[in-house]
């Protein structure tokens, strides 16, 4: 497998651990980085998204967790791909999956993100997202792309994705821990900015 310079990087941990929040100050600090280098330059428009993507949500009701949802980074798209409500013979963790919608939302967002967006952020390859076949071939496909990618791994799915994003000679899986999760998106953003 062909590998590039720049750094596929995963933040695993346990559930609820705050990858989602660690992910999102990263993305938070590179594009601030990247709108300050733009205005110096005399703020030019460009061609290419700085991050594109997908990120998911939690939905909760009284305090509870019922569901997740996904947003497109770009478009702001937004699909629930797992509830408690939603009626199908696909569950997961007592989550009803709607395939149909995390396709809906989720594949156009990381082909978005392959072809135009400086940096891929895949916020979360898991239980849920490795249900769509569709889904798992888009994630290989932004794989296979040389550009900085962010990934949120679900710590314990033995799913053959997440084996071989494990195994990868330019993958970096970092794991959110209570102990790191306030300096983790400092040392992601140092080593995206290594690259980048």
């Amino acid at each position: 497998m062909k590998m590039g310079i720049h750094p596929k990087i995963g933040i695993t941990g346990l559930p609820r651990s705050g990858k989602s929040a660690v992910l999102a100050k990263v993305l938070e600090m590179l594009e601030d980085e990247r709108r300050r280098e733009i205005d110096a330059r005399g703020g030019s428009g460009f061609d290419t998204d700085i991050i594109g993507g997908l990120r998911t949500e939690p939905i909760s009701e009284n305090s509870e967790r019922v569901g997740y949802k996904l947003i497109d980074i770009n478009t702001e798209e937004e699909g629930v791909m797992a509830h408690k409500s939603i009626e199908t013979r696909l569950r997961v963790l007592g989550y009803g999956i709607d395939t149909e919608e995390l396709e809906r939302v989720a594949v156009p967002a990381i082909e978005h993100a392959r072809d135009y967006s400086e940096v891929i952020v895949i916020d979360e390859i898991g239980k849920f997202t490795v249900e769509s076949e569709e889904f798992v071939n888009t994630v290989r496909s932004a794989l296979e792309v040389d550009k900085p990618t962010l990934l949120a791994l679900h710590k314990k799915s033995r799913h053959p994705l997440l084996q071989d994003i494990r195994r990868r000679d330019d993958a970096r899986i970092l794991e959110v821990t209570p102990v790191n999760r306030a300096l983790l998106p400092y040392k992601i953003h140092k080593l995206m900015r290594e690259t980048y």
